[in-house]
């Protein structure tokens, strides 16, 4: 075919570069590839990493299962899988067998889903006649609502602080939680964690240096610094106090959340008549945009 393109007044002019031989060869590499079929591969490959991503997929998803649990489950898809094969996929991954396999955090979140809470501290510089003041302020927040409360803010979060924060907790009368994120600072000791428990609140405390395990209470912390605290400066008490309240109004009321699909918490009548206002708090540093009815 390549010969047969360039022609014969070429082909003289190559004789010197390409011989008969060459020509043949061509010719029999053609006919070749003509009456060669490739095989069509029968899928062994693509069912092997099926099979070793179904079982890491059941091993994380089912900590309790164990090998013939697994090979059971596969079973009934049906791939015929060893126990010894499970054990080595399970292995290669890092997974150990069951019971040692830890239940993944968001396997936890999504079985108590509705009835667990976060909870954490942040800290603000406060400006009073003492000089600059360090106030810490301790809040929940509903997981599956993102409701807030602020359950007290304190420049001594003392013991005395965090008997009050309990019983200001465990007293509420609307939906109390009964699981409580919270992370291993001091001041969560093991007095206080009792009498939570006492209370039938659930204290889950998460790892060292994993703030993820909480990211819902640590986005709030984010959200209240950045949209309102980092943007003044808090002079007295009161008026830290004030911008506190006033954020977390705006953000129950005011404020979309991509978490809950861009909708407000205490969602409101929209409608599309009627002329654009501005509400606003803190002097502007928080704006909602409604219509006049």
């Amino acid at each position: 075919m390549r010969a047969h393109r360039l022609g014969r007044a070429a082909l003289r002019d190559l004789t010197t570069v390409v011989t008969p031989d060459t020509l043949l060869r061509w010719h029999r590499q053609l006919v070749a590839r003509k009456w060669t079929y490739t095989k069509k591969g029968n899928g062994r490959r693509g069912v092997l990493a099926e099979i070793r991503q179904l079982v890491v997929r059941m091993a994380e998803e089912n900590p309790t299962w164990g090998y013939t649990r697994i090979r059971g489950a596969l079973q009934n898809l049906g791939h015929q899988v060893g126990r010894s094969t499970i054990a080595r996929i399970l292995k290669a991954h890092g997974l150990h067998p069951a019971p040692n396999r830890p239940t993944s955090w968001q396997t936890f979140l999504q079985a108590h889903w509705g009835a667990i809470a976060g909870a954490d501290f942040f800290a603000t510089e406060v400006w009073t006649c003492r000089g600059l003041v360090t106030f810490y302020t301790l809040f929940v927040i509903d997981l599956a609502t993102r409701r807030v409360r602020v359950l007290g803010t304190t420049p001594h979060p003392d013991d005395a602080f965090m008997c009050q924060v309990v019983r200001t907790l465990t007293m509420a009368d609307a939906n109390p939680c009964r699981v409580l994120i919270c992370d291993r600072d001091a001041k969560w000791s093991v007095a206080v964690r009792e009498r939570l428990e006492e209370a039938g609140i659930r204290v889950v405390q998460t790892p060292y240096q994993a703030p993820n395990a909480n990211a819902h209470a640590e986005r709030f912390v984010r959200s209240v610094k950045e949209e309102c605290l980092d943007r003044i400066i808090p002079i007295g008490e009161g008026h830290f106090r004030r911008a506190v309240t006033e954020f977390v109004a705006h953000y129950h009321r005011e404020r979309n959340h991509q978490g809950l699909d861009n909708t407000l918490i205490e969602g409101a009548a929209l409608t599309d008549a009627g002329r654009v206002r501005r509400q606003s708090r803190l002097g502007g540093l928080l704006n909602f945009y409604t219509r006049a009815a």
